[in-house]
This record gives structure tokens, sequence and C-alpha cells, in this order.
């Protein structure tokens, strides 16, 4: 199959991709996601102050050990010689692509007039994405992460897709709506579109995308290379699979069994507890069964049987259970359905 599109000199293989998302995009969510069928998965954020890379977390966020190439790496900050110096270190321990966040509406992001702050001020993004490129453009291809602009009043995302091109960026991942919107309201599909219709490289939308069907209409009308998914992965990371399949085929998949669901998020939390250890272990896995509980609508308490046990075992054996019972359920009901038609 011919990739979708090319990111550099990487082929990029379909057009669903998992959107970098602190808290959620550790090491093994993005290992599980592309196994899953996402073409990309980019690390969680990364500070460019390497005063900070001292810490647990830094060093977890930096360790791209046993991932499928290419390996994306991004980083956030607002002064261009720092970002480009964590490019460069990147690049050294192993980063493919290395990604620019101009798209993150945290205030405590914002505060330090990094992430979609730094939209209000596009001379400092031109001299951002400059040096970046300056530093490892001629060793891995970067890209940026951006918004449609800072508020509706400003919405300046064209000029931004322009001013990335003309520094040689290598693709734009644009969410469709501006800083101000946070995530209320509908994505901005229309400036997508014009935004893609502006610059000679490839742009990815996101923004809103719950499902195949959503991804297939939203590929239509805005004509980019592909989809960037994010929230709707929250215990559903086979959505990937959904989504290329149906993207490359027109022909959607028939849905997971329950038990290759059960099998996924089981050694989801094996791979969590490996990575993160015990306590962190513990509360990470935490969130995830709480999204991944939505699948047990015969257990209603799941979710809190999955947050009241105090060891990893414990809770693995909760969820084990859960899970199993699930899986039964279903069989049980096939044995019963197949007895009926045999009468």
């Amino acid at each position: 199959m011919s990739p979708a599109f090319h990111i550099g000199p990487w082929p990029i293989a379909a057009p669903a991709v998992l959107a970098p998302m602190a808290g959620v995009t550790d090491r093994p969510f993005r290992i599980l996601a592309r196994s899953l069928g996402a073409a990309l998965a980019a690390s969680e954020m990364i500070t460019s102050d390497t005063r900070l890379w001292n810490s647990r977390k830094s060093r977890q966020r930096m360790n791209h050990e046993g991932e499928p190439e290419p390996r994306v790496v991004q980083l956030a900050g607002a002064e261009p010689e720092a970002l480009a110096e964590a490019a460069h270190r990147n690049v050294d321990l192993g980063a493919q692509i290395i990604d620019i966040n101009m798209g993150c509406p945290a205030k405590k992001v914002c505060n330090r007039l990094c992430g979609s702050a730094l939209l209000q001020d596009e001379a400092l993004v031109a001299r951002i994405l400059d040096a970046v490129v300056r530093a490892v453009g001629d060793r891995v291809p970067v890209t940026l992460k951006t918004r449609t602009g800072w508020d509706r009043e400003h919405r300046n995302g064209v000029a931004i897709a322009r001013i990335a091109a003309a520094s040689g960026i290598a693709a734009l991942v644009i969410h469709g709506r501006t800083r101000a919107d946070f995530y209320a309201g509908e994505a901005e599909y229309d400036t997508i579109a014009a935004i893609r219709a502006a610059v000679p490289i490839p742009v990815i939308a996101n923004g809103d995308i719950v499902d195949a069907a959503k991804a297939r209409q939203v590929l239509s009308v805005t004509g980019t290379a592909g989809v960037m998914i994010g929230r709707a992965a929250h215990g559903a990371p086979w959505i990937f699979r959904e989504v290329n399949e149906l993207l490359t085929t027109g022909v959607a998949p028939p849905p997971l069994s329950r038990a290759a669901l059960r099998a996924i998020v089981l050694g989801h939390l094996q791979a969590i507890y490996a990575f993160h250890g015990e306590d962190s272990g513990l509360r990470i896995a935490r969130k995830h069964l709480g999204w991944y509980g939505r699948l047990l609508t015969h257990a209603p308490d799941a979710r809190a049987q999955c947050m009241a046990p105090d060891s990893t075992a414990a809770q693995f054996a909760v969820a084990g259970r859960l899970f199993d019972d699930w899986v039964e359920r279903a069989d049980a009901a096939r044995r019963d359905a197949a007895r009926q038609v045999a009468c």
C-alpha cells in the first residue's frame, strides 16, 4: 500500500495519527496506539528548558525504547535558542521528527508565553521555527502543531502556516479552534481547508474526530493529508484501526471481539506497570481504567472497583475479573442464541 503522505524522508503509511497529550501519550500508550494502526505517535510535550530534564518525568518522556520509527518528540518553549538546543539534544537521543507545540491552550503553558500564546507574536513564531530548522533540519524534519489563531478576532492560522512553510517546516497539524475557544464549540474545518490550500506542505486536521465516519467527513471537507485523533482515543486506542481501514479501503472493519479488547486492556495495564513502577503505575492505570471501564456496561460500579485497589497486583486482578466476566457474558449470549437456532 502506498503511503498516505510523507514528512521529510518518512513515508507515513496511513492517514490517522495520535495527538500528543500530556499525561496520556506516554511510551506504553504510544506503542499501543502504533500497534493498533496509528501512523505516528508523538511524545508528551517536553519543555525546552534543559535545566528541568533531570526530573523522572522528563527522563521518561524522552524514553523511546521499543518504539517503531519514526520517533516523534514534541517540544514546547518560547526562546528560539532554547528550543533549537532542545531539538538538537533530542535528535542526539533518537528523535526522528521534532514537533513544535504552538497549540496547547492550557493556562499554565500560555502564561509562560508558550503553546498557543505564541500565536500573538508572528515575528517570534518565525524566529523559533527558523532556529529549530537551522539546528536540526539537515538531520530530521521539523513539524508544527498549532491552532487557527489566538481568538476569533485574531484568526491568523493562514499567516502562521505560510511562515512555517517559508521556514522549512515539513508538515503542519491544525487544531480547528482558537486558543480562546479551548475545546468549546465546533472545530473550524473551513479554516483548516483554507490553511491547507495556502501552503505546499502536508496539513493534518485535528479536532472533534470521534470516529471513522467523522474522519472521512473531515478529510473530504478539508482536503488534508491526514487526521490527528486525541480525546477519542481515550479508552479506545483501536480507533486508529477503524479509521484507517475505512479511509484506505472504504469499508469499516468488523469490530474487535470482546476477548481481543480484553487482551488489549490487560496488556496495556502490564505495560504501564512495567514502565512507571508501582506507585506511579497504579495511579496512571486508574486514569486509563476509568476510560476502559465505559465498555463494562454490565457493571455500573466498574470504575469504582478499579479505583479502590492500593497495589498494581490487586488492581490488575480486579480489572481481569471484570473483563473476564464481560467476555463470558458475550460468550454465554452467543451460546444461548445458537441453542435457540438449533431448536
